[in-house]
This record gives C-alpha cells, sequence and structure tokens, in this order.
C-alpha cells in the first residue's frame, strides 16, 4: 500500500507512516541507517557479504515487526539490537562452517591487565585530508580485532552509543565493554604504528 508521503525527519514520524503502509517512510528509514547498521553487520561477522545478507535479514524483521516497537529505546537502538542478534547467529553459522577467529591479544596477562599500559588516544591529524585517510585505514583494519572488540568499537566511536546503550546491545556487563573499547582501540593503535615504524 502506498501512501502519499511527506519527508519525514523524526523517527517516529517514521515508525507510524511505515505502519500505515507507506513505503516513502521506510524508504527514508532505510536511507537513514543502512550504511550505519551495514557497518555494524560487517563489524559483528568480518565478512562485507555476510554483513549485506543480515542487513537484509533485519530489515525484513523490522518490517514484520515494526508493530511491536513501544519506544522504550530508541528507533536506532531497537534497529541495531535485531541487527546484532541475526549477525551473532550469522556469525556462529559462518564459524561452524570453518571461519576460525583469531581472539588472542598479547598486550594482556592471563588476569586481564594491561602488559604494556597504552598510549593515550589522540587524534594528530594536521587536517582533513589526514583524518579521512586515517579513517579509512581504520575501516581497513577493522576486521582485524576480535568481533566483540569490533563490535564496541563501531557502536561506541563511530556511532557514538552510550556505553549503557552498548552493554544492552550487546549483553555486556558495563566493565566489559569498557574493556572490549579500550582493547580494540589499543589493537588498532598497535596495528597503525605497525604500519608507520618499519
Amino acid at each position: 500500500m502506498l501512501l502519499a508521503s511527506t519527508p519525514v525527519d523524526d523517527d517516529g514520524a517514521l515508525v507510524a507512516g511505515i505502519r500505515a503502509g507507506d513505503e516513502h517512510a521506510f524508504a527514508e528509514l532505510v536511507r537513514r541507517y543502512q550504511p550505519r547498521m551495514l557497518r555494524l553487520a560487517e563489524a559483528t561477522v568480518g565478512s562485507h557479504a555476510v554483513a549485506q545478507e543480515v542487513t537484509q535479514d533485519t530489515w525484513i524483521a523490522v518490517l514484520r515487526g515494526v508493530d511491536r516497537f513501544e519506544g522504550r529505546s530508541s528507533l536506532k537502538t531497537w534497529l541495531f539490537r535485531i541487527l546484532v542478534n541475526r549477525a551473532r547467529t550469522a556469525a556462529s553459522r559462518e564459524q561452524r562452517a570453518g571461519r576460525p577467529e583469531d581472539f588472542g591479544d598479547e598486550r594482556f596477562d592471563a588476569a586481564g591487565a594491561w602488559t604494556v599500559p597504552p598510549e593515550p588516544w589522540a587524534d594528530r591529524a594536521e587536517d582533513q585530508l589526514m583524518a579521512a585517510q586515517l579513517a579509512q585505514r581504520v575501516q581497513t583494519l577493522l576486521p582485524e580485532l576480535p568481533a566483540a572488540q569490533r563490535q564496541v568499537l563501531v557502536l561506541r566511536d563511530v556511532e557514538g552509543l552510550s556505553p549503557e546503550d552498548v552493554s544492552g546491545l550487546l549483553g555486556v556487563s558495563d566493565g566489559n565493554q569498557r574493556v572490549l573499547l579500550h582493547r580494540g582501540r589499543a589493537r588498532l593503535r598497535q596495528l597503525l604504528a605497525a604500519e608507520v615504524l618499519p
């Protein structure tokens, strides 16, 4: 069913439009969130092709479940929760199919403490071009992080979600998501430093 539609700026109006069968509202929702969802899916499953499949499955689930969205969380958090659940299932399926992952990290001892404390994270890009190149390189290096670190890093640093939202989305404690974030950032710094230093 296609209803006449006007541009919609807020997520609540989009949800109402989708519930009413407005295809334009759904198209706007996809336009607004598709790149973010694809990025999070890829950070979770580690494969662009599988991430596309997960994202597509998520949109189908959103259409089927939009009437159950109660607004207790933001629409973005609800979308990401559906995506993360589907991505975890896909990642498990991929791993069972023979995609081993390395979760080791030599920067931490057996007790989880830093073996060498990380240097402070600093944005030292001299100009916008340097920052864009660095962002592109970080995006390329993300697949080298363990899945849990990738997910937390994308949700916190790229999507700007709060620690509480990330903990709830991923089903981890606040302390655990902080450790995953710090380890992910430290690993990215290490990978970037290895490229700069011979």
